[in-house]
């Protein structure tokens, strides 16, 4: 969770190791920032782990923390040089099919 007057988030995830574990552990009230590595496997057998940052805000977080979580995604984005990114309202639809549309 992000401090709204210091801005500082003081909230890890700990111990998740796959999707359905992070899945398990994102609330279902409160935006996150997130940023995973996965395992691709592109048509031609190659394998690559891709730095994705997602930016996940449910429909029932409250207004105040979105826009808080919003106003210091670009920040975020940039300071720690993420170039691939994606938006995510349910957390459900976090699966491998949709990182690899996304």
């Amino acid at each position: 969770m992000i401090n709204a007057e210091q801005k500082v988030v003081n909230d890890p995830l700990e111990d998740v190791h796959d999707l359905k574990s992070l899945v398990e552990e994102l609330p279902d009230d409160s935006p996150r920032y997130i940023v995973l590595s996965y395992k691709k496997v592109y048509e031609d057998m190659r394998v690559a782990y891709p730095l994705v940052f997602i930016y996940y805000c449910p429909e029932t977080a409250s207004p105040q923390k979105c826009m808080l979580y919003a106003s210091t995604k670009n920040l975020f984005e940039s300071q720690n040089k993420l170039s691939k990114s994606c938006q995510l309202q349910n957390k459900e639809n976090l699966t491998q099919e949709w990182l690899d549309m996304n």
